[in-house]
C-alpha cells in the first residue's frame, strides 16, 4: 500500500476575507493505488494563539523527515509521529504570523517562511530565534516590532514579498518568493533562481533537480548546479479540462518523470495576495484535488476528488519515507 499524507484544510461555509476563511486544519492519509481515505486528522488552534474575531485555522506546508511529519498553521508549529499521527510537538511564538512552511534543519532546528512578516526564521526547538532575514534583505524589524504578539493580528497584508517555502542547498538555506516570481538564498544574497511566470510555491530538491510550482498550474525543473531552468511543464495542457485546473500548490517527486501536485478550488473572493482582482465563480474550476502526472510523456496519470472529504485546500503533500 502506498499512502500519502495531503496536508491543508476545510473552508468554513460562509465566503470570507481570505485571512478568515478556514476552521480548521486536516491532515488526510490517502491509500493511493486504492484511492481511498484511511485516516484524517483535524486541528483548531487555541483561542490563545489566534485573533479573537474570526480566525483562519489550517495547516499550511509541511516536511517528513526521520517518521516525523512537521507541520504548521499560520500561528504554531507542530510535530506528529508517523504512521500513528500523534501529536509529539508543539511550538508557538508571538512574532509567527501567516506562517507558510517549516522545514526541520541537519542539526534539528527549524526553518519556518514566516511570511506575514515577510521574514524566514531559524528557531531551535526550545523556541529561540537564531537567524531571522527579511527576504528583501531590508532590516529584519525595520517594518516590525519583536516585541509585538503577531499572532493576534489577523492579517499584515499586502505583503512586500510573500515569501512561502523554504529549501537548502548544501547549508545555504534558500525561500520562495512568490510576488517577486522567484527563489533566492538567504545565505548568500547575490544567489538567485529567475523562474517568471505567476506566482511561485513549492521549492522541491530531488536529487539535482529542483521542482517549483506556479499557481497557474506550471512546474518549473531547475538544474542545482547552474541554477538554470531545464524545463516548464504546462500542466494545463496535460488533459481535456474544459474548466479551469486551479490554484496550483503543493508537489510530491515520485520520481524522475512522476509528480503528485495539489490543486485548491479557489472561493469567489478577493486576490489572497493583497490585491483587488476578483476571481472567478466556484463553478469554473474543478474541484480541490491531488492529481498525478507523467512530466516526460505530458500526460494526466490520475486524478483524485478531496472535496469529498470535506477537504478545500491543498498545501503540501508527502509520503512516509521522504
Amino acid at each position: 500500500m502506498k499512502k500519502i499524507y495531503v496536508v491543508g484544510g476545510q473552508q468554513k461555509n460562509k465566503v470570507t476575507k481570505d485571512w478568515q476563511q478556514y476552521n480548521c486544519g486536516v491532515i488526510l492519509q490517502i491509500d493511493i493505488d486504492q484511492q481511498e481515505l484511511i485516516k484524517r486528522t483535524d486541528y483548531i488552534s487555541p483561542p490563545e494563539v489566534s485573533p479573537d474575531y474570526e480566525p483562519s485555522i489550517v495547516f499550511k506546508a509541511g516536511t517528513v523527515k526521520n517518521k516525523k511529519l512537521y507541520v504548521c498553521t499560520e500561528t504554531e508549529i507542530l510535530i506528529y509521529s508517523l504512521p500513528n499521527m500523534v501529536q509529539i510537538g508543539y511550538l508557538s511564538l508571538p512574532c509567527f504570523n501567516d506562517v507558510h512552511h517549516i522545514l526541520p534543519t541537519y542539526n534539528d532546528n527549524f526553518l519556518i517562511a514566516n511570511t506575514g512578516l515577510d521574514m524566514v526564521m531559524e528557531i531551535d526547538p526550545r523556541g529561540n530565534i537564531l537567524n531571522t532575514w527579511n527576504v528583501l534583505m531590508q532590516p529584519p524589524w525595520e517594518r516590525f516590532s519583536p516585541s509585538y504578539d503577531y499572532r493576534k493580528v489577523p492579517t499584515t497584508k499586502p505583503h512586500h514579498s510573500h515569501p512561502n517555502y523554504v529549501f537548502t542547498i548544501g547549508k545555504d538555506i534558500w525561500a520562495t518568493r512568490c510576488l517577486q516570481k522567484d527563489a533566492i538564498c538567504l545565505t548568500k544574497p547575490n544567489l538567485k533562481i529567475n523562474i517568471g511566470g505567476d506566482y511561485v510555491h513549492d521549492g522541491v530538491l530531488r536529487g539535482d533537480t529542483l521542482y517549483f510550482t506556479r499557481v497557474d498550474g506550471h512546474v518549473v525543473t531547475v538544474d542545482v548546479h547552474t541554477l538554470n531552468i531545464k524545463n516548464e511543464y504546462n500542466l494545463n495542457h496535460f488533459s481535456n479540462h474544459s474548466q479551469r485546473i486551479g490554484w496550483c500548490r503543493g508537489i510530491k517527486v515520485l520520481d524522475d518523470e512522476t509528480v503528485i501536485v495539489g490543486f485548491t478550488r479557489i472561493r469567489p473572493s478577493k486576490n489572497p495576495l493583497g490585491n483587488e482582482q476578483l476571481y472567478n465563480q466556484l463553478d469554473t474550476f474543478l474541484p480541490t484535488r491531488i492529481a498525478c502526472y507523467n512530466l516526460v510523456q505530458g500526460k494526466l496519470l490520475w486524478e483524485h476528488n478531496l472535496e469529498k472529504y470535506n477537504f478545500n485546500a491543498v498545501f503540501s503533500i508527502h509520503m512516509e519515507d521522504e
